[in-house]
C-alpha cells in the first residue's frame, strides 16, 4: 500500500477515480452525467484542498481529498475506496494515516441514506488512540441534513 500525494501529474488519476466515487452516490446525492457521460465534481483539488491517491500492488485503488480550514482544523471532503480493494482494510489504513500527516480537528461528514458510509467511519474512528470524539446530525449549507463526526487528534 502506497499513499501520493495528488499532483499535476497524477491529478488525471485521481479524476478518473472521482468519477466512479461521483457514480456510485449518483443515486443519494441525485447527481446525473453531462452530455459526455462525466460527473462534475464537487471538491476541486488546489488551494485550501489537498489530494491523495491509495495504491495497492501499483493500481489505483482509492482517493481523498482534505480541506483544511485552519492549519489545525481538516475535513475528509471526498474518500472512496474502489470496490475491489474493499473490505481488506486498506481504507482504515488510508484513513489513519491521512490524519496523521494532519494533526488537529478533524470533521468527517455523510448524506442522508449513506448510512453504510457512517458505519464505515465510526468503525475507523474507533480504532484511533488518544482523541476527543463527538457525532452529531445538522443541517450543511450544501448537503442538506449530514452525519457529521468529529475528533481531535
Amino acid at each position: 500500500m502506497e499513499i501520493i500525494q495528488v499532483t499535476d501529474q497524477n491529478i488525471i488519476v485521481y479524476n478518473n477515480l472521482a468519477q466512479s466515487y461521483e457514480g456510485e452516490f449518483s443515486k443519494l446525492t441525485e447527481k446525473r452525467p453531462d452530455s459526455e457521460g462525466m460527473f462534475a465534481l464537487d471538491t476541486v483539488i488546489g488551494g485550501e484542498v489537498t489530494g491523495y491517491l491509495l495504491y495497492v500492488d501499483d493500481s489505483p485503488a482509492g482517493l481523498a481529498a482534505v480541506r483544511s480550514k485552519e492549519p489545525e482544523h481538516h475535513e475528509v471532503a471526498e474518500f472512496y475506496v474502489v470496490p475491489y480493494f474493499r473490505k481488506q482494510e486498506y481504507g482504515l489504513r488510508f484513513a489513519h494515516e491521512i490524519w496523521s500527516r494532519h494533526a488537529g480537528l478533524w470533521e468527517i461528514k455523510q448524506i442522508e441514506g449513506a448510512e453504510y458510509a457512517t458505519r464505515f467511519w465510526n468503525s475507523v474512528i474507533a480504532r484511533i488512540d488518544h482523541m476527543e470524539y463527538r457525532e452529531d446530525r445538522y443541517e450543511d449549507p450544501y448537503w442538506g441534513r449530514v452525519t457529521r463526526q468529529r475528533f481531535v487528534i
